[in-house]
């Protein structure tokens, strides 16, 4: 025999539990991996300027640690380049969502 008790539900509760069934899925399941591909296809510029701002790092650290300080210093400075492109990029891609969901579709 199973101790089930009867829990009592305010109305309340009750009324949005027959909205959500009412209404059904609201919005679809969108997982990791679709929403990176996703973002990536609105915006291709974004990761651009991401791995161009690794890649100046990464070289940068390199030329640091094997005394090359010409080349070092210059790595930062086109790290420091790389990272204002992507902050251009992602500026340039929120103004073009904003502006492709405030136009209505004919």
């Amino acid at each position: 025999m199973s101790n089930k008790i009867p829990v009592s539900l305010p109305e309340e509760e009750l009324d949005w539990i027959q909205l959500r069934q009412d209404l059904g899925p609201v919005a679809e399941i969108e997982t990791t991996k679709e929403k990176l591909q996703r973002k990536i296809k609105e915006n291709p510029l974004v990761p651009l300027g991401c791995l161009a701002t690794t890649a100046a790092l990464t070289m940068g650290l390199y030329n640091f640690r094997t005394g090359n300080r010409k080349m070092s210093q210059l790595m930062m400075r086109t790290r420091i380049a790389a990272q204002g492109f992507t902050v251009c990029a992602l500026i340039v891609g929120v103004v073009m969502t904003y502006t492709d969901k405030k136009d209505p579709p004919k």
